[in-house]
């Protein structure tokens, strides 16, 4: 009997000890505001036209791909833009054009370790996921891979 009791004891206090090394890993509140902050001024800014809000968002050496097809060869090709494209194209209108009821932007927060983050942002007409770091204090994004919801019906 003393064997079991010594055996539920010794189990409990290591499973006390993972959750609490895990809880030192895990975000704060102000972490998971800071990162879905970062996510809303990405595509909130877009849909406004607004490049402040924009590039407050993003890291100044940000990499926003897509893969696509070539239409001759039909082999992926990785498109990029960085940073200043995106905040320029943003200025120039953006996603503005795009009527207030279409504008969707369901965010979900999918992972966080210690400064790093990844968050799934559903738009309009396509899904990014963003890699962001937390940089200088503040969370922003580095990376975005995104996909069209749709296939497109020419070559992209």
């Amino acid at each position: 009997m003393t064997k079991l009791i010594s055996l539920r004891t010794a189990l409990a206090a290591g499973a006390a000890v993972a959750v609490l090394s895990g809880a030192a890993r895990a975000q704060s509140a102000a972490d998971s505001a800071g990162i879905r902050a970062a996510a809303m001024d990405y595509i909130e800014g877009w849909y406004a036209g607004d490049a402040a809000r924009m590039e407050k968002a993003l890291h100044p050496e940000l990499a926003k791909r897509v893969v696509t097809t070539d239409s001759r060869s039909g082999r992926s090709q990785l498109e990029s833009i960085g940073a200043m494209t995106l905040v320029d194209r943003t200025r120039a209108g953006g996603g503005s054009r795009t009527p207030k009821e279409r504008q969707q932007k369901d965010y979900t927060l999918l992972d966080v370790f210690n400064n790093a983050a990844v968050a799934k942002v559903v738009a309009s007409d396509w899904i990014d996921y963003l890699e962001l770091a937390k940089w200088n204090g503040r969370w922003v994004i580095v990376n975005v891979l995104w996909e069209y919801k749709q296939p497109m019906s020419m070559s992209r």
